[in-house]
């Protein structure tokens, strides 16, 4: 996936200005920065989650495997593309049914509980949560803990079997514990799955990250190697980021 040239506004105000980056296969790419600096609304825009904004206005362009995703038909770019968002989201429904989901609405039919039962069990192993609920699938979601939650979502969004997974800020509403378990399931899926993680967290970045971005004032003022960002940045304005000195 790349983007080229992206900018986007919410009415006269610019979010994002004039970004290129690209999402590579086989990588986490971290966006950090400050709050309201543009790192989510260019998450967002990935797979055009932004339009949904009736202000919002977007010019460059975004490709996925070369192709405009504006010539997409969105439902199918948000499976190509999907998204796991802050706060955990699962539905009021079984954990079964909550991965099941994202599996029904991809065909014309509806597929039975027994036909779905494999690809549901692999996503929650992809997900790293299938040992934890393999003996009550029917049990409801919303009793599952925080952490649980959060990789329900997860294992949700890679039922549809994505090329890039989108995570928004996905640990920063749970305990140290959760959130070393998603870090590692993130390290995890990224041989299989580009991942775009957007966090505030910097040590968090510096564990998982392959390739970092920073961004301020809706700016992308540096990308590249996580350890070239952190230890070695070229831009001031990174080297007082990364050092603690605003943000």
């Amino acid at each position: 996936m790349r983007v080229d040239g992206l900018t986007i506004a919410y009415g006269e105000k610019v979010a994002v200005n004039n970004v290129t980056i690209p999402v590579r296969q086989g990588e986490v790419l971290a966006l950090i920065g400050p709050s309201g600096c543009g790192k989510t609304t260019l998450l967002r825009s990935l797979n055009r989650l932004t339009e949904l904004t009736a202000t919002a206005t977007r010019s460059g362009r975004i490709l996925l495997d070369g192709e405009d995703v504006d010539l997409l038909e969105v439902t199918r770019l948000r499976r190509r593309v999907s998204m796991v968002f802050q706060q955990p989201n699962p539905f009021p429904m079984s954990v079964f049914d909550n991965v099941a989901y994202a599996l029904r609405e991809q065909g014309s039919k509806r597929p039975g509980k027994k036909e779905l039962r494999e690809p549901v069990e692999d996503a929650l192993r992809r997900a790293g949560l299938l040992r934890e609920v393999q003996d009550d699938l029917d049990h409801p979601a919303l009793r599952l803990s925080g952490g649980q939650q959060q990789r329900l979502c997860i294992a949700r969004a890679l039922a549809a079997r994505p090329e890039v997974l989108l995570l928004d800020e996905p640990c920063s509403a749970l305990d140290p514990q959760s959130t070393a378990t998603i870090e590692d399931l993130i390290v995890q899926l990224r041989e299989e799955v580009a991942v775009v993680i957007v966090t505030h967290n910097l040590q968090q970045a510096q564990r998982i990250a392959d390739h970092v971005g920073f961004m301020y004032l809706g700016e992308l003022v540096e990308y590249g190697t996580a350890d070239q960002v952190f230890h070695r940045p070229r831009a001031r304005r990174t080297q007082d980021y990364v050092s603690g000195e605003f943000g």
